[in-house]
């Protein structure tokens, strides 16, 4: 099967364009991202980005305080941020050097807090700005995973009309560019978990961000441990829980495309199988597999499938890769099936796409592929 699916996919982008109101050929710049988690400055210094590859690279995490709401930021801290920008600026002056704020499972959460009232939102929005100029970036990413409730929804936002009506002011005053602003965000614009039922505010993530990072994975996981799962499924033909779901919904709402940009994973969620003999995406299983809590890295499932012989299958409907041997079982994307929602995200007329997360990768295989898949039109 798995010579038979470069024409598949083709066919499938090709019949997906031409149903689409060509709105990819009128795109502003399109946006190929890559988040860098601090963690991975041991394996992956800035020095090593491969920045031609990109055009926005995103410093995660920073975290304002729960209390003042600014940035308690060290000595070594404020090393690192500096030599981070400078690094990235000076292999690639095209580059755009963002800083993401918050990151899942912070606690306590601190935007909550700070969303509800208009001076707390001030000094929080004076202090990214702040940070932002202090130490070379080129914006911010706002990373709140996730407002919890109707208000909370309310709050961000305010939050967001209030940040850009300041970026717009500062940057009058200084004469220099605006700063970006985006924000990652779930895959759907509707809640039905995390909290009560809720939707973002799809008119002020259009009118303030630049764009929006949706979060177009984990759709399954360590949470539920009894069927192996495509977790970043592009098509799921028995739930919503699919990224085509997720990026239509917020098209439904009014964000559109080109304010949409496409979360891939360069990792991978593993399983136990129950049978070895069934080992397709959906099968039965007992447990998670190898890795931290069932995770793989993109690079750790290379080595995975070269140590342990793994044989590696596609599945056409979910458009995922994934690996097995014994009962050890891997759901991830790797170079084709990521190219192909490279390919849907374009002809959908999307902004772009980001990757969770660099240091992840192969030697720049998958991410490598994603870039040269993107069409530029001459």
């Amino acid at each position: 099967m798995l010579s038979i699916l470069p024409i598949v996919y083709t066919l499938f982008i090709v019949i997906t364009a031409r149903s689409t109101a060509m709105a990819a050929s009128r795109l502003p710049p399109v946006v190929k991202a890559g988040y860098y988690p601090s963690w991975v400055v041991d394996d992956l210094p800035p020095s090593a980005i491969n920045t031609s590859l990109f055009t926005h690279v995103l410093y995660a995490f920073l975290v304002p305080n729960n209390v003042t709401f600014g940035f308690d930021i060290s000595d070594s801290t404020a090393m690192i941020l500096s030599n981070f920008t400078t690094t990235l600026h000076r292999k690639n002056s095209y580059v755009k050097v963002l800083y993401s704020i918050g990151g899942g499972g912070i606690e306590p959460d601190p935007f909550a807090v700070m969303a509800t009232k208009a001076s707390s939102r001030k000094v929080f929005i004076d202090a990214t700005i702040g940070v932002a100029r202090k130490y070379g970036f080129d914006g911010f990413d706002l990373d709140w995973e996730f407002p919890e409730s109707p208000k909370a929804m309310d709050d961000f936002a305010f939050l967001l009309k209030e940040w850009r009506q300041a970026i717009r002011k500062e940057a009058k005053m200084t004469n220099r560019p605006p700063l970006l602003l985006t924000a990652a965000v779930y895959y759907s614009p509707e809640f039905l978990m995390y909290g009560s039922r809720r939707s973002y505010p799809a008119a002020a993530v259009r009118n303030n961000l630049d764009w929006v990072n949706v979060m177009c994975y984990d759709y399954h996981g360590s949470w539920d441990t009894s069927v192996t799962g495509a977790h970043a499924a592009l098509f799921d033909p028995k739930t919503n829980l699919s990224s085509v779901y997720g990026i239509k919904s917020w098209l439904k709402a009014g964000v559109p495309g080109n304010k949409l940009v496409m979360g891939l994973p360069l990792y991978g969620k593993t399983w136990k199988l129950k049978d070895p003999k069934l080992h397709e995406v959906g099968s039965p299983a007992v447990g998670v597999g190898p890795g931290d809590d069932g995770v793989l890295t993109y690079v750790q499932v290379v080595e995975f499938n070269r140590r342990t012989k793994a044989t590696v299958a596609h599945d056409v409907d979910t458009v995922s890769a994934y690996s097995y041997t014994g009962t050890s079982w891997v759901g991830y994307d790797d170079a084709l099936s990521t190219t192909a929602k490279v390919l849907f995200a374009q002809a959908l007329g999307l902004r772009g796409y980001f990757f969770w997360a660099l240091g992840y990768d192969n030697d720049w295989t998958v991410t490598g592929q994603a870039s040269s898949s993107w069409i530029v039109d001459k």
